[in-house]
């Protein structure tokens, strides 16, 4: 985590917290695993309906985003003083409450996308490069520095929300939080769709990329980094198109 001088924040209190959370994301993580074990790169919204996909897109979101999440989780426990735990699950809730909300447009997009997988192999590269490609653009833009900024650097934030009043302060937090990693975070999530649903290697590839840009020292040239390799993928695959198996029917395991 890095603080207001740029300098990595080192958390020697709440730990806690941060471990709960930890301990949650390993769960989510022990699910995925054991649904995607020889699996392969599957289309769109993998067959399900609504309910079923956004309780996927869930615990997909809590086992690639808590992890990055926790130091912030540590800090803003320092600013409580009593009911810590069950406070700090409020706050979690309402971090995933918002990737939760965010399964409703990726379903939409999913189902959408998904018809690529069954049109010929040219459009379903074509659509895969262009997933690349907004992805690598919006890495680059100031929206993702922005949002990645209050991700990296959320003492300023911690102390705003120590001024919530009311029970609701916590629900606020988690919720103003994960609106920030959503902002941060929404274009790396939709190569999912490239890579395909329950991909899970895909997944701990994108879980690395989202920890380095949240946590690490160079997170912003990293973000930048991630930015310009996907736009290279957006050429790459009208030559590698396995590159893209969710799109373009690859049939990489997941």
């Amino acid at each position: 985590m890095v603080g207001v001088s740029g300098r990595p924040v080192t958390v020697r209190r709440g730990t806690s917290p941060a471990a709960l959370l930890l301990v949650a994301a390993a769960a989510a993580w022990v699910w995925l695993v054991t649904r995607s074990d020889g699996m392969p790169a599957m289309p769109g919204t993998m067959g399900v309906g609504l309910p079923a996909f956004i309780a996927v897109w869930t615990l997909m979101t809590a086992a690639m985003m808590l992890p990055a999440t926790a130091p912030v989780a540590a800090l803003y426990a320092r600013t409580i003083t009593v009911h810590r735990t069950p406070r700090m699950v409020v706050f979690t809730v309402a971090y995933l409450l918002v990737w939760a909300a965010a399964g409703l447009p990726g379903y939409a997009l999913a189902a959408g996308l998904g018809r690529a997988a069954g049109l010929p192999a040219m459009a379903g590269t074509v659509v895969a490069s262009a997933v690349f490609a907004v992805n690598g653009v919006y890495q680059l833009t100031p929206l993702k520095d922005r949002c990645l900024a209050k991700c990296r650097s959320p003492v300023g934030h911690l102390l705003r929300y120590a001024s919530y009043p009311g029970p609701s302060r916590d629900l606020r937090a988690g919720a103003h939080h994960g609106a920030f990693c959503l902002g941060c975070c929404w274009s790396l999530m939709v190569l999912l769709a490239a890579f395909g649903v329950m991909n899970l290697w895909a997944m701990v590839v994108l879980t690395a990329v989202i920890s380095a840009e949240k946590l690490a020292p160079a997170g912003r040239l990293v973000a930048r980094a991630v930015g310009a390799a996907s736009i290279a993928l957006a050429g790459a695959v009208f030559w590698l198109p396995a590159l893209a198996p969710g799109l373009t029917g690859g049939g990489m395991p997941g």
